[in-house]
């Protein structure tokens, strides 16, 4: 599918703006499952700044999207109209410590934050090592594994909202729960501040291996999937209903459930992003037919329907 070019409506909006700008570019590179189809337009902005202005500039009703790193995210066959923003470079790609706080740009992988307080001392954070998503992604989410989430060590996080108005939130403000923030959709998350505590750098650096030893014993991470797909139903285990419903190892096209974790999809090779979506809607069936359960999607679903 192919967008009407919206270049040039934006560039005459905000002419001052500095960051990238591409037409109908394609996303399937940019996800973890290596499908979809394309941005109307993707912004990779300089700066907060160049992305406030765009912001503030762009017609109301174009819809705009965040993307991170790929890795919890299925980008439709018919692409995603509109602007997406994908952070990245210096700018948003920074940690930053001073004592017992970090602030990270909201396009610093997980496991690199974790890297970094580690090498500072400071614990609490190591099990951000088993998250393969970005710090944006996190907040939006209460990111978590091994027995920590992001809600236990985030102090503020800051952001533009639809107006192109910076603004910071409390950890209060961020209302987190499992797997869910309830800050603005409109927000775009640019940083944020974490606070750890003391710590000892071998014991910390050895925690994180660990989880990288349990993650690679556990799941497919060198398959091309998308991470966790459903959300634990509350007091259980989302892949225990997947599996008593008998779909390790389903398939729908070119996607198919992992035979090693059976929460994690994988394409197969081929795969289109609505073989996958479909596969997920099938084990949802499945598990809602045998167990009474309704899973809840984890993946993020972004765009159109071929």
């Amino acid at each position: 599918m192919t967008f009407p070019d919206l270049i040039d409506d934006i560039r005459a909006r905000a002419p001052q703006l500095r960051g990238r700008l591409l037409a109908n570019q394609p996303l399937s590179d940019l996800t973890w499952f290596r499908v979809g189809g394309p941005a109307q337009v993707l912004f990779t902005p300089a700066d907060e700044e160049d992305l406030a202005q765009l912001l503030a500039a762009l017609d109301p009703d174009v819809p705009v999207t965040v993307i991170g790193l790929g890795s919890n995210l299925i980008v439709r066959d018919g692409g995603v109209p509109g602007v997406v923003v994908r952070l990245g470079g210096k700018a948003f790609g920074s940690v930053e410590i001073d004592g017992e706080s970090l602030r990270a740009g909201t396009a610093v992988p997980d496991m690199r934050l974790a890297k970094a307080a580690a090498e500072a001392g400071l614990d609490g954070l190591a099990f951000f090592r088993g998250i393969p998503g970005s710090v944006g992604g996190a907040l939006r989410m209460n990111a978590g594994a091994h027995g920590g989430e992001t809600t236990d060590v985030l102090v503020e996080a800051r952001g533009v909202d639809r107006r192109g108005a910076l603004r910071t939130f409390t950890h209060a403000e961020m209302g987190f729960a499992y797997r869910h923030s309830s800050a603005p959709d409109d927000v775009i998350f640019t940083s944020a501040l974490f606070r750890g505590r003391p710590g000892d750098r071998t014991a910390i650096e050895a925690e994180m291996e660990r989880v990288t030893a349990a993650r690679e014993a556990a799941q497919p991470i060198r398959e091309r999937t998308g991470g966790s797909t459903f959300k634990n139903p509350p007091g259980g285990k989302a892949w225990q209903l997947v599996d008593a419903a008998g779909c390790r190892g389903l398939t729908v096209g070119g996607a198919q459930v992992s035979e090693m974790h059976c929460n994690f999809l994988i394409n197969r090779g081929g795969a289109s992003a609505a073989d996958i979506e479909g596969l997920g809607e099938e084990v949802r069936r499945r598990v809602r037919e045998t167990a009474g359960i309704e899973l809840h999607w984890e993946i993020k679903r972004i765009g159109i329907a071929a």
